[in-house]
């Protein structure tokens, strides 16, 4: 008996750990990035839900040139930036 409990638990455990692992898989799959906006963009990932620190930045700014530092997270807030008569170098 307690080797049929040992063997229901060791599966209990791997399907935990496959899902944990697919759903890890969808979230960074369908996680959107400042390519997904159009135009000068930014996308801000933070430490957590709580949105209160910065641990990154992912996006394009006013004249093309690439935004990105810091690491990515699932926490994060996209935006797109305004960008009136911004002289770009050449």
């Amino acid at each position: 008996m307690k080797k049929i409990q040992k063997v229901l638990r060791g599966r209990s455990l791997l399907l935990l750990a496959i899902a944990a692992i697919v759903t890890l898989g969808v979230l960074v799959a369908t996680a959107p990035s400042a390519e997904a906006i159009s135009g000068p963009a930014i996308c801000s990932y933070y430490n957590n839900a709580a949105h209160k620190k910065v641990v990154g930045a992912r996006g394009t700014g006013c004249c093309g040139e690439p935004i990105s530092w810091g690491i990515t997270t699932i926490y994060f807030h996209c935006e797109q930036l305004l960008c009136p008569q911004v002289l770009c170098p050449n």
